[in-house]
């Protein structure tokens, strides 16, 4: 039998609102208020607390990255 070579499957991390705002360098509050009008990096509601995948934040600031000049 031969080994697979399919790359094994890893979960998106979960961030949280302090790796995000750390990230983003923005303050928690500003990404609460984001989340609450729907606007900024999608979020999951895990119990009471916010997460971001990786790839949504990722793929967020691809979306509101300037154009190139």
């Amino acid at each position: 039998m031969s080994a697979s070579t399919a790359p094994e499957w890893r979960p998106d991390p979960l961030l949280t609102i302090d790796d995000v705002a750390v990230w983003l360098g923005k303050p928690k509050n500003t990404l609460y208020a984001w989340h609450s009008r729907g606007k900024g990096p999608r979020a999951i509601r895990v119990g009471n607390t916010l997460r971001y995948r990786r790839s949504d934040i990722e793929r967020w600031l691809d979306d509101h990255t300037d154009p190139e000049r």
